[in-house]
C-alpha cells in the first residue's frame, strides 16, 4: 500500500496564495485548481494571514525576531539544559553517597 507523504509549503508560498485570495480575482475553485490545493487549505492560510497581519504593524518590531534573538535563545535553551544534567547528576550522586533520605536531616 502506497503512503502518501504530506507536502510541505513555504510561508511565502502559503503569503502569495492567501493574498491572491484576498484580492479575489480568481475564485477559491480556481486557485485550488492552479495550486493544487484544497479551498479549505486556501481559506485556512486566509484567515492565518488576516488574524496575524496585526503584528506587522505593532511598532518596534520588524516581522519576526532577531536573529540574534533566535541565537541567544539557542544559546540560553543549551545552558538550561545542560543545567538540568548536571542537576540530575549532583541529585543522583548525592543519593548514592549520603542515601536516599539525605534530605530529612536538614528539615529539622
Amino acid at each position: 500500500m502506497n503512503k502518501k507523504t504530506r507536502r510541505n509549503f513555504s510561508a511565502s508560498f502559503k503569503a502569495k496564495v492567501a493574498i491572491e485570495a484576498l484580492k479575489e480575482q480568481s475564485t477559491l475553485s480556481e486557485l485550488a485548481a492552479k495550486y493544487d490545493l484544497h479551498p479549505n487549505q486556501i481559506t485556512d492560510w486566509k484567515k492565518q494571514l488576516l488574524s496575524g497581519s496585526a503584528d506587522v504593524f505593532e511598532s518596534g518590531k520588524k516581522g519576526g525576531s532577531a536573529p540574534n534573538e533566535d541565537k541567544e535563545k539557542e544559546v540560553l535553551y543549551k545552558t538550561v539544559g545542560q543545567l538540568k544534567v548536571e542537576n540530575d547528576w549532583l541529585k543522583k550522586k548525592s543519593e548514592q553517597v549520603f542515601g536516599k533520605n539525605w534530605k530529612d536531616g536538614f528539615n529539622h
